[in-house]
């Protein structure tokens, strides 16, 4: 049996084993596990690898996206750009292990965003500096797109909370969620900005995928903002990991 695992900590409900369980019964997988490794301290993670070459892959989040580079041999273009792995290829050469990262989570947002965007989405407000937000920095480079980062500290973005006016959002047409804020079970907590200069060209963007509308989304949604939640976005990455574990070397 091949073995494919989540690394962080905590794990608690896991979107990836249960997408990957399902996709196994699904798709008549027979010869794969994937499980579960909650893991606070990286430091055992080359541990599971080394004593069990059945393993062949990982998923990596937090906190460990960045933390477990130091154990990996090599990294893909957007890995080391974005300084983030969420996907672990492993393959053994000889007596010895190889690693590669992946950031699976720069292809799903581009993958997920590009069909919603208009000529008018030029400009971005991120809400959020952390690690989720260092791929969506990534992708909207690539696409062109100039942004500012909103952030609780001006230490960590280019803008706080409270620098936010309604025209800054109106001129704005693009906002995308980062943060935590409103992750079940609080669901009545939304990013605190002037929603009224929201309006009907705006594209609403939150990496949270539960619940399934936010609270910001529904804002948006209101005010007739076009809105994409963070599922798409996951099971995009999801199936790319599984087609990076299985590349032909």
């Amino acid at each position: 049996m091949k073995k494919l695992g989540l690394i962080g900590y905590p794990l608690g409900h896991s979107f990836s084993k249960t997408f990957y369980l399902q996709k196994f019964e699904r798709e008549q997988i027979m010869d794969v596990d994937y499980d579960l490794y909650p893991m606070e301290d990286i430091s055992g993670f080359p541990q599971l690898y080394e004593r069990d070459r059945a393993f062949y892959g990982y998923n990596v989040t937090i906190p460990h996206k960045r933390n477990v580079m130091r154990f990996l041999d090599e990294f893909s273009p957007e890995a080391a750009e974005i300084n983030a792995v969420n996907c672990i290829q492993v393959r053994w050469q000889g007596d010895r292990p190889y690693l590669k990262g992946f950031n699976t989570d720069a292809f799903g947002f581009e993958q997920s965003l590009t069909p919603l965007l208009k000529p008018e989405h030029r400009s971005a407000l991120i809400f959020g500096n952390g690690g989720a937000a260092q791929a969506v920095f990534y992708v909207l480079r690539k696409l062109g797109i100039a942004f500012k980062v909103v952030s609780r500290s001006r230490n960590n973005g280019d803008l706080t909370y409270a620098d936010l006016s309604e025209d800054l959002i109106a001129s704005h047409k693009l906002l995308i969620n980062c943060s935590p804020v409103g992750t079940f079970p609080h669901v009545t907590a939304a990013p605190d900005i002037p929603y009224d200069g929201i309006g009907t060209e705006h594209l609403l963007y939150d990496l949270i995928y539960n619940p399934e509308e936010t609270a910001f989304l529904k804002k948006g949604k209101e005010r007739g903002a076009t809105v994409k939640n963070g599922h798409e976005m996951l099971v995009l990455q999801a199936e790319k990991n599984w087609e990076i574990w299985h590349q032909q070397d």
